[in-house]
């Protein structure tokens, strides 16, 4: 095993992973990073916990999305992830009074 480390939100973690698996494990902690920053930058959700649900029930909602929808259009993608983005809003909404 090799050890990696790297930063997500701007923290440090060690991560562990096969050899020659380092470039897929820095493509999976840029794209979870980039969508965390995402839901931060968003400014609609506070505490990193619930930064990292946001962010977790986003990545699931596309892998289900590809996964029922094989074969589909760019065109729809954008329409499907659109949707997506709407339905998150709409959960957060409620949040932003509390804070």
């Amino acid at each position: 095993m090799i050890q990696l480390d790297v930063m997500i939100m701007g923290q440090p973690y060690k991560l562990a992973c096969k050899e020659g698996e380092e470039q897929a494990l820095q493509k999976v902690v840029a794209y979870l990073d980039e969508k965390m920053c995402a839901v931060r930058d968003s400014g609609k959700v506070k505490g990193n916990d619930r930064i990292t649900v946001m962010a977790a029930l986003g990545i699931a909602a596309e892998l289900l999305s590809m996964q029922a929808t094989e074969g589909t259009t760019i065109a729809e993608w954008k329409q499907h992830i659109g949707a997506m983005h709407a339905v998150l809003d709409e959960a957060l909404t409620p949040q932003e009074k509390l804070f």
